[in-house]
């Protein structure tokens, strides 16, 4: 019997236009240009500013060139001009062997590059050509594909994120750096080295021997072992001059759990000498600042956590750390052995450290900086401890001071003028309000006496500790707290007089006579000391508020002061006209920023790159660079994907950051400060195709941010009162979020500001600014958060009940939410019309300053243009994203 026939060949191999059969790819470098040196004819590349920039090495081009942005040469009153970008690029196709082995000559293509991907002046790019094609790529050699590949990655540098600038000199505000060091406070004390601060700011060269926690350590505990300075996978190949020189300068250095038995053994000596039970080294500074300067990070350096919320208290033989739900991870992370971690607002556990402390003690004496706690929390304490037979104890030197070996100076950053076009108000008119509103406060009369008030029981002044209250009201800013434009100061205003407390060292001769000009009289900060002990201001009451230290109520006596809430704060809180339109020309320059970047990352991890959270949030700060009137960063990036998400505070380290993965959620909270206003945005986003559970959750948060950015009340209502809004949709599926749901910010001040939020009791008023964020966090796993900033305005309604009574929000924050992760089932016709008509909004206000990147034109028209949810898998399970 013959042999049966062969079987037919196999049908050659078939490329879909929808596959990918590419391995991921690490975003490089080149080691050469990492090596190579950076220098310009710009200011200083140790400050982080708008400084003149050029582009000093051949990194991407073969010569060097100097780069412009158009943003940096406009007019403030233009911004909605749209501007043209004229390419100067040309793609050739370079000469190459065809199939038959011949040469074919380069041959221009007048086609530019992408504005976003090209730099300026640049050479031509050259490509290969063959008169073949490539048809279904069958039967290409093993060389010609890695000819190819090479030819790639050859492009992929080419089409480079331009990240350098000119900005004139003349024309440049004073400059916000946030946070670094002058040359007169970068030394610590003790120390043979500089020091800096680290920040995810990009920094400059020349970082110092501290950590990344923004502390210093002792010089028994402190480790040399450094990060390298450039990782493979960090995204330089796209990066050019001042920008790729950040990115090499950013020494990250090993982080390790310092031992703190030799810090408490030298505190309990000291505890020994007052004979005290139990010390509190709080988180706060002298003026109850959020965020605090690295001289002020006394419970950090005895405790080496680094989160921002918690107080140490150290006992004769145990040490412990009270913090809130957000750091809990965190803490037990960091503390060593010697530590034991309390955790606050737990099932069953304290509500707080004075809840937890009071109902521990008994017979005691706690010891505590006076200058450290409110008066408001000092008096709480004070009387939980009497009903124990304890007392507080106010040594008179900070104990961890006298053991903190190297820690820094003061800082001495100059303060600088924040101008009328910015504030809309002049300080001589703040303080004449302000005066105004002492002269109405009733007198300290007893309430049984019917005589005429003495002299001494009159209002006569208050004094200001707060930083952003002195800032804001003398329209000044300064640089001595991280992310925050502040300067270390205190400020007594009387009916006839003003004197500021403050670093002489840190007032140039203008600010001097910019002072002088509206009656407030400079005088070094620690002379407040002396000047309430002789009380210089004559007979009279001083007015301060609850937040005001305890070390300045027990100097004043209580015969001396009157207690009242910060009429500053109210005064901060409700924005002007002028304000606003700032806040409204910062939103959308940030914005722009944000959507250029959000374009930028999905288009690389599209390629197949892997990028991590590190990496994803330098290159979101290297956008808000090129902006106009940017100052620094508002706080820390928190740049999270996968398990990471779920920690709504979490800012990731170059030495530990993970990959983005396409499998979760990717969540960015991040935003810059301007001049014209303080930006603070978040947005969820997910690169791979969503689960139902994660898809489901999303939408009930963007539920919850629709009610809110939808509400409409009357006045008198307060933002607690709205909170539910934001919950409710939530709470329909038993999920929900332990964070506020929104806070207010400043006015090129600080992110976090008040009294107005959606927690408290204060009713919103018109003028107020706010955030709407609320999220959710699957613990372990992944998180997702929406915020948005907003404007309390009054609106229009059809009843009109109580007439011209009724208020609702106007949104500032102009990026869109991305869709694919929405369940459109689950939407009602409302929140489907709002969720498009929000996206197509940002497209149209976007769109003219999008010009010169036409990646960041093309998604922010895609994500305002597309459907809403996921496209629905068809045959066998297959799914296609055309996207």
């Amino acid at each position: 019997m013959p042999p049966p026939p062969p079987p037919p060949p196999p049908p050659p191999p078939l490329c879909l236009p929808f596959g990918r059969s590419k391995k991921p790819r690490r975003l490089t470098y080149s080691e050469k240009s990492a090596a190579e040196s950076f220098t310009s004819q710009r200011s200083s590349i140790n400050r982080l500013e708008r400084a003149d920039s050029y582009s000093p090495t051949a990194t991407l081009t073969s010569h060097a060139e100097k780069l412009e942005f158009t943003t940096d040469t406009e007019s403030y009153n233009v911004d909605n001009e749209a501007r043209e970008v004229t390419p100067r690029g040309v793609l050739r196709r370079a000469s190459t062997k065809t199939a038959r082995g011949n040469v074919t000559n380069a041959v221009p293509i007048p086609i530019p590059p992408p504005a976003n991907d090209r730099p300026a002046n640049s050479n031509p790019i050259t490509r290969k050509f063959t008169s073949y094609g490539y048809g279904w790529g069958i039967g290409r050699k093993a060389k010609d594909k890695e000819r190819e590949r090479e030819i790639e990655t050859a492009q992929d540098r080419q089409a480079s994120l331009d990240l350098t600038r000119n900005t004139s000199q003349d024309s440049r505000p004073p400059i916000y750096q946030s946070p670094r060091h002058s040359e007169n406070s970068r030394r610590a004390k003790g120390s043979s080295g500089a020091t800096r601060y680290a920040n995810p700011l990009p920094p400059a060269s020349g970082s110092g021997n501290h950590t990344r926690s923004n502390t210093f350590k002792s010089s028994t505990t402190q480790s040399s072992a450094r990060r390298p300075g450039l990782y493979p996978s960090d995204s330089s190949s796209t990066l050019v001059g001042s920008a790729l020189e950040r990115k090499v300068s950013d020494v990250d250095p090993v982080k390790e759990k310092i031992d703190t038995a030799g810090r408490l053994d030298a505190l309990r000596e000291l505890m020994k000498k007052d004979t005290l039970d139990y010390y509190v080294i709080p988180t706060e500074d002298a003026h109850g600042s959020e965020y605090i300067a690295i001289n002020d990070k006394r419970r950090e350096w005895i405790s080496g956590f680094t989160g921002s919320a918690g107080q140490a208290i150290v006992s004769k033989t145990t040490a412990y750390l009270i913090t809130d739900s957000r750091y809990w991870l965190q803490a037990g992370d960091q503390l060593d052995r010697n530590w034991v971690l309390i955790s606050a607002g737990a099932v069953d556990g304290p509500k707080d450290w004075v809840d937890w402390l009071s109902d521990r003690v008994r017979d005691a004496r706690i010891g505590i900086d006076a200058r450290m706690i409110s008066h408001e929390k000092a008096m709480q304490l004070n009387s939980l401890l009497q009903a124990k037979n304890s007392k507080l104890i106010y040594p008179p030197q900070n104990l961890v001071d006298l053991i903190w070996r190297e820690k820094p100076s003061r800082s001495r950053e100059p303060v600088f003028v924040q101008p009328y076009d910015f504030t809309g108000k002049e300080a001589s008119a703040k303080l004449a309000e302000l005066r105004s509103w002492i002269r109405q406060q009733v007198p300290s009369v007893p309430s049984y006496s019917k005589a005429e008030p003495k002299p001494s029981q009159m209002q006569v002044a208050t004094l200001i500790s707060s930083l952003s209250s002195i800032a804001y009201l003398l329209n000044l800013r300064g640089d001595d707290i991280p992310f925050n434009p502040v300067f270390h100061s205190y400020l007594f205003v009387g009916l006839d007089r003003a004197v500021l407390f403050i670093e002489t060292s840190k007032v140039s001769t203008e600010v001097d006579e910019y002072l002088q000009s509206i009656g407030v009289q400079k005088r070094e900060y620690n002379d407040l000391w002396t000047f309430l002990r002789k009380k210089e201001w004559g007979e009279g009451k001083v007015i301060i508020s609850p937040q005001t230290s305890y070390a300045i109520s027990l100097m004043l006596t209580s015969f001396r002061y009157t207690l009242l809430p910060s009429h500053i704060d109210d005064l901060k809180a409700v924005k002007n006209e002028i304000e606003l339109e700032g806040l409204r020309r910062a939103y959308v320059r940030d914005g722009a920023a944000y959507v250029k970047w959000l374009a930028w990352l999905e288009y690389k991890l599209g390629q197949g790159y892997d990028i991590t959270e590190y990496e994803a949030a330098w290159r979101l700060t290297e956008y808000r660079r090129q902006n106009k009137y940017y100052m620094g960063l508002a706080y820390e990036n928190i740049s999270a994907s996968g398990p990471n998400a779920a920690l709504p505070h979490y800012s990731p380290r170059k030495s530990t950051a993970r990959m983005i993965d396409r499998e979760t959620p990717y969540l960015n909270d991040s935003g810059g400060q301007y001049r014209d206003g303080t930006c603070d945005t978040t947005r969820t986003v997910h690169f791979g195709r969503p689960t139902d559970e994660q898809c489901t959750a999303f939408t009930r948060v963007l539920q919850g941010h629709i009610a809110i950015d939808s509400a409409i009340f009357p006045e008198g209502t307060t933002g607690l009162q709205l909170d539910v809004l934001a919950r409710k949709a939530l709470w329909q599926d038993g999920l929900n979020y332990m964070h506020g749901t929104g806070h207010g910010f400043g006015s090129f001040l600080n992110v976090h500001e008040g009294p107005q939020s959606f927690s408290s009791s204060v009713p919103l008023v018109p003028g107020h600014v706010i955030t709407n964020e609320p999220g959710f966090y699957n613990e372990g796993q992944w998180g997702m958060r929406i915020e948005s900033a907003l404007i309390v305005k009054r609106v229009k309604t059809k009843g009109e009940f109580n007439g011209d009574v009724w208020l609702g929000f106007e949104r500032l924050t102009c990026v869109p939410i991305q869709m694919k992760m929405v369940k459109d089932v689950m939407l009602s016709k409302e929140e489907r019309q709002w969720l498009k008509s929000h996206n197509r909004r940002c497209l149209d206000i976007l769109e003219p300053y999008l010009r010169d990147d036409k990646r960041a034109q093309k998604w922010v028209r895609r994500e305002a243009e597309r459907g809403i949810g996921l496209a629905k898998t068809g045959p066998g399970g297959i799914s296609i994203d055309w996207d």
